[in-house]
């Protein structure tokens, strides 16, 4: 299983894709990547040697390399504050599509928000349940209250870091409509989700009435700009998708599609202090670079180093 802090540790294991085979304990960081293009859609087809990773400024070779759908470690994280109630037909929708893109072998919790989150359902690769849950629990809440959407995604974190490492991708999946009060600070949540090794996506649903009160609002009490807060900065530095959903059910299949089939690269620890973190830049190279000029690579921009990465083992 993977070890803390997205921290592999391979012990004799032979690596498929091209990968050397390691003997001894090499202790190696993760990064999820995904390749855009400037409009926003996905592009396909690269290998290893099509990307380059830096560390602290520093290019690190890619030693190992995978592409391809992974099974999910997938927390759903439903707003159901005041704000969203015009939009809750449209989240019911939704949802229901997503759950149809959940496999055997993911493993899926449920958990919803407005001035606290809550969480509906633990953990499970019952998906019947899953979908259950989000029929039955999520669209009975009284869609009311504030929106403590720092807060939210940050518990949702914790839970994914409190969780055995195993060969799942990590990741939270959020649906909101993006306005939220001020309640952590942003540096705090990104920290956690690099220590969870995670990734956060938002599919961000928006009536028009809502939008329209919200800008009036600001206009009004230029103050209110001053504690609203969403959640974008964190997609971009955990190296998640923000996803403005004109058609909310596809755009909630394409999230979940996207969450699976990032590709993963792996290279080795660099010396560093326990618990610090560090910076990460990945960027397309070679051939790849000047046919894709303006594409765009989507990855976490940093990580924190484990205490104990020999602790680890790999299943």
């Amino acid at each position: 299983m993977r070890v803390p802090l997205g921290m592999l540790l391979l012990c004799g294991l032979a690596a498929a894709q091209q990968a050397p085979l390691f003997r001894g304990g090499v202790v190696l960081v993760h990064v999820d990547a995904e390749v855009t293009a400037p409009d926003g859609r996905v592009i396909t087809g690269f290998g290893r040697d099509d990307f380059r990773v830096y560390d602290e400024g520093k290019a690190q070779p890619v030693v190992l390399f995978s592409a391809g759908e992974e099974a999910l470690d997938l927390i759903l994280l439903f707003d159901v504050s005041g704000s969203m109630r015009p939009k809750v037909m449209e989240v019911a929708d939704a949802a229901q599509l997503g759950v149809q893109e959940l496999r055997k072998g993911d493993r899926v919790a449920v958990m919803v928000f407005n001035s606290k989150p809550r969480l509906l359902a633990p953990f499970t690769e019952d998906l019947e349940s899953v979908e259950r849950t989000i029929h039955d629990d999520v669209l009975s809440q009284p869609f009311a209250g504030s929106t403590l959407i720092q807060t939210a995604v940050d518990d949702a974190a914790v839970r994914l870091m409190r969780q055995p490492r195993t060969q799942r991708r990590r990741a939270v999946l959020i649906v909101t409509d993006n306005f939220g009060q001020r309640s952590r600070r942003e540096s705090t949540v990104v920290r956690d989700f690099w220590e969870a090794d995670a990734t956060l996506t938002a599919l961000v649903v928006r009536s028009t009435a809502v939008e329209t009160f919200h800008t009036i609002s600001t206009i009004m009490s230029p103050q209110l700009l001053a504690i609203q807060v969403g959640v974008k900065g964190i997609t971009e530095k955990t190296g998640g998708d923000f996803i403005h959903a004109e058609d909310a059910g596809g755009a909630f299949q394409e999230a979940m599609h996207r969450i699976r089939s990032r590709y993963s690269l792996y290279y080795r620890l660099p010396d560093a202090k326990p618990q610090s973190t560090r910076t990460v830049h990945v960027e397309l190279t070679g051939e790849a670079a000047k046919k894709h000029p303006k594409a765009r690579v989507r990855a976490r921009t940093g990580y924190v180093v484990p205490v104990h990465p020999e602790e680890g083992t790999v299943k």
